[in-house]
């Protein structure tokens, strides 16, 4: 059997990773995602591969010598975050952990390393495979040599051998260092030819085979500008093709026997698994479990199956668990359910409820309380069998959130791992993942695991409700998140309508537009191309329309949306792709996104509302994303006019309160010249210019408006000066007086930011008006950048977690009015700091005032709350 080696490119994929996936971290609040990312893609790499010898090599330092040849070599790279330098001394545990090899070599790259092992074992006969970010290793492809690069993030990867490399590049691999040397590579800051693209590049190299080669010609290269550019810099081309070439013979000191690599994983793989929080990577090792350790033993559980539901069964104190085996509980079905109490555990397949009057009678008892994970998927999966649950008094979901919003996974068996327990397993290791996720075969696993995560549930009742005690938050599960879950459970399940046929004209009249545009696009390129190509885009505006260069890529220019922002008014071609991409984008994404997404049986969407997700406390939705449908441009607007009223004759009504939060900071700041401002009803972007700019009220322009309205939400938002400078297009400097004024003429708010963030680098955390925490473990961080995140974050959360407080009180209140006042009108969705109901037309001016009173009332402020409220026949109208 031939030998398999693989060889990891350490640094580039967990730097990868890092910016693939989100910031995580486990319950000590050590960053994870990068270490996250490259062990899923090493255990893709073991299952697919099985290699013999496996080693990853990693960068030593800063310098190497290559900056004996160019200082600059690498200079433009911005120091590498604190969050993901933190990441490599785990990781490098980890692979201890699974006995693979790791190596770094002062004074040289991870690619030197690869490159000089490929070589020894392609000298034996070895099969190789490189595994890398970096398209530099191309040059190693060859018969014997793999070279996998990632393409977008991590699991996107490209496999080059020299085939595919001649398919795709029309090179040798030997001329990668050639393709390179002329056209330069910015990420690592080397020259090449100023304005030789890959396009060029290739040209070349196809005429003359080498750069030596095309020195040694020069007076046959066609085009006086290019022949030019390459005699100017000619060093730059020599010097860079020395600085990309790889050193296959490092002074190293392994060999590829050192990288030998049993395919055993042992218990201490599983161990810092459980340590990171990586539980859903569990099911993919396979270990011998240690019958002694407390953490992977589950002890035996008894319980009964039921076939009929009785009235005795029930003590009035139950945790009760339905099983679905996806997120999405509008479209699962159930798979059974199981009631835990004092009397015992119970488990019932689906059949059992289905008509079941002692279940109905109990669920729908407001004086028998229930526990559960996720209230609102409760709520809506007993909507199915017709039952209006009531009395729950405990949700799991919602009381581990408030306990720490920052916290990743909020499942029940990471719940309970940080309580100490382990008798629950992870879903992916009963039900498995993927195209092969399902129940298994023998019943009794997962009737018992859905027993096990229902015991869960009424095992922890006491302990995290003492904890929310000693938060000051049992108030906040019990009076505002858990009969909210109710409310948007009933919301979910009630859905919206859409107008499909209206939303199917609006994806024609956009399909035409887009036509139009890539006929203008191709008319202002004087030639046509797939306008969708950065690959085909790039070398028309940065080589034949000569526009600037803002910023390289591994394979090219940058066209990216903030590339052709900073080029907008140099041609006019610019502004055309920008509204292309985004027309583009409401076609894909919202018109046949929606259109994906409404229910075969209603005819309309119902949307999931993520309660437990943004750590200020305010909702959001998925499936689809309502708070994203873009309102910046009439096009994303006018998506509004598909959502329509369910009845004929009702109407859509809107409320959506005024500036909530610049009228809660008037209250937190207790400023009285921001408090005197909104009890007066005076416009407060215009206060604000009037302030900021030493003007009186008629000398207000729209511009300083505009300007002044950046201004009051980047305080909000706590934005810093770059931030608003980007914001306005104004130099920071300018930004930084903005704000400067805009805090001498509040100096309550001032005062309040100071003593906000001394608070929390007291305490480690912020509050809302209703005890929301939002933890800061950075607001002490000598890192500057992290810093000053938190300090910003320690200002705006209480004002954007108040925000959000306020709405979803409003909302209890209001389901509770029509409900009382027995109205038909219904609430639909929130979005932002919106309301949205249908509402029958003999209701409007009932309605109305309503909705005026409840969300203007919702809580007791220093300034008024001010809402304002329309209707027409579609969303679009009402606003």
């Amino acid at each position: 059997m031939t030998n398999k080696l693989i060889l990891m490119d350490g640094n580039s994929i967990a730097y990868r990773a890092f910016f693939a996936l989100p910031l995580l971290n486990n319950d000590k609040g050590v960053y994870t995602n990068a270490v996250y990312g490259f062990t899923q893609m090493l255990l893709r790499i073991l299952e697919e591969e099985q290699p013999t010898h496996l080693l990853v090599a990693f960068d030593a330092g800063k310098t190497t010598f290559r900056h004996e040849t160019y200082q600059a070599y690498k200079g433009g790279r911005e120091k590498t975050p604190s969050e993901l330098s933190e990441q490599f001394p785990v990781l490098k545990e980890l692979l201890d952990a699974f006995q693979i090899k790791h190596y770094q070599l002062e004074n040289y790259e991870a690619d030197d390393i690869i490159g000089t092992l490929s070589n020894q074992a392609k000298q034996k006969g070895w099969q190789v495979k490189v595994i890398s970010g970096d398209k530099d290793l191309l040059q190693l492809v060859d018969e014997q040599v793999d070279v996998r690069v990632t393409k977008k993030g991590i699991t996107d990867v490209k496999n080059y051998t020299p085939s595919v490399l001649e398919e795709e590049l029309e090179i040798q691999p030997d001329q990668v260092i050639d393709l390179k040397a002329l056209m330069g590579d910015q990420s690592d800051n080397i020259p090449g030819i100023p304005g030789v693209g890959q396009k060029t590049a290739i040209k070349l190299l196809k005429q003359h085979q080498t750069v030596d080669r095309l020195y040694d010609h020069l007076d046959e290269v066609s085009g006086k500008k290019l022949k030019e550019k390459l005699e100017t810099h000619k060093e730059d081309a020599f010097m860079s093709k020395e600085l990309v070439t790889i050193n296959q013979s490092s002074p190293i000191e392994v060999s590829i026997d050192d990288a030998s690599y049993s395919g055993e994983i042992t218990q201490e793989v599983a161990t810092i698994f459980r340590e990171l929080g990586f539980q859903s990577l569990l099911g993919r090792i396979d270990i011998d479990t240690d019958e002694e350790s407390e953490a992977n033993t589950l002890t035996e559980i008894s319980y009964q199956v039921v076939d009929e539901i009785t009235d005795n069964m029930f003590t009035g104190e139950e945790a009760i668990e339905l099983e679905i085996l996806d997120e999405n509980y509008h479209t699962e079905s159930v798979v059974g359910l199981s009631i835990i109490n004092k009397k015992g555990k119970y488990f019932a397949p689906v059949s059992v409820i289905e008509g079941s009057r002692p279940f109905q009678k109990w669920a729908e008892d407001a004086s028998m309380k229930k526990y559960v994970f996720d209230a609102k998927k409760v709520t809506v999966l007993l909507h199915r069998f017709g039952i209006k649950m009531q009395g729950i008094a405990f949700d799991l979901l919602l009381a581990s959130y408030l306990i720490n919003p920052s916290e990743n996974n909020h499942d029940i068996p990471s719940i309970s791992h940080r309580f100490g327990e382990h008798q629950v397993r992870y879903d992916e290791e009963v039900y498995g993942k993927g195209a092969k996720k399902g129940l298994p075969e023998e019943e009794q696993v997962w009737q018992e695991h859905i027993v096990r995560k229902t015991t869960m549930i009424f095992q922890l009742v006491d302990r995290i409700e003492q904890e929310l005690k000693q938060n000051q938050q049992l108030d906040l599960l019990r009076d505002l998140e858990l009969p909210l879950a109710i409310v948007l459970g009933e919301m979910e399940a009630t859905g919206v309508r859409l107008d499909q046929q209206r939303l199917t004209e609006m994806g024609d009249e956009l399909k035409d537009r887009l036509q139009a545009l890539e006929e203008e696009i191709h008319q202002d390129a004087g030639e046509t191309f797939n306008v969708n190509s950065p690959k085909q885009l790039g070398p028309i505006l940065f080589e034949k329309l000569e526009l600037p260069v803002i910023k390289k890529t591994k394979t090219g220019y940058s066209t990216s949306a903030d590339v052709l922002e900073q080029l907008q008014g140099k041609h006019p071609i610019i502004e055309k792709l920008l509204l292309y991409r985004q027309l583009k984008k409401l076609d894909s994404t919202y018109i046949d996104g929606l259109l994906r997404v409404v229910h075969e049986d209603t005819s309309k969407i119902h949307t999931r509302f993520n309660q437990a997700l943004t750590q200020t406390g305010r909702l959001s939705s998925i499936d689809p994303n309502l708070q994203n449908i873009p309102i910046r441009i009439e096009e994303g607007r006018k998506i509004r006019q598909a959502f329509i009223p369910s009845e004929k004759g009702w109407k859509m009504l809107a409320a959506d309160y005024s500036q909530i939060e610049l009228r809660v900071l008037a209250h937190i700041a207790d400023d009285e010249k921001l408090k005197t401002a909104f009890q007066n009803d005076k416009d407060i972007h215009t206060q604000t210019a009037m302030d900021v700019f030493h003007v009186t009220e008629d000398e207000v322009t729209s511009n300083m408006r505009r300007q002044a309205k950046a201004v009051n939400f980047g305080i909000v938002y706590g934005i810093s000066d770059y931030g608003l400078s980007q914001n306005l297009g104004i130099p920071r400097k300018e930004a930084k007086t903005f704000i400067d004024r805009y805090l001498q003429s509040y100096p309550g708010v001032k005062e309040y930011m100071d003593d906000i963030v001394q608070q929390a680098k007291h305490e480690g955390y912020v509050t809302t008006i209703m005890k929301r925490r939002r933890y800061l473990p950075d607001i002490t961080s000598r890192n500057f950048n992290m810093r000053s995140f938190a300090e910003r974050t320690a200002m705006n959360t209480p004002i954007q977690g108040s925000a959000a407080d306020i709405i979803k009180l409003a909302m209890i209140e209001l389901d509770q009015r029509l409900k009382n006042e027995k109205l038909q009108a219904r609430m639909l969705m929130q979005v932002h700091d919106e309301l949205i109901l249908e509402v029958p037309e003999k209701e409007l001016d009932t309605l109305q005032q309503m909705v005026v009173e409840v969300m203007t009332n919702a809580v007791d402020l220093r300034v008024p709350l001010t809402v304002d409220v329309s209707y027409g026949e579609t969303w679009y109208d009402a606003k």
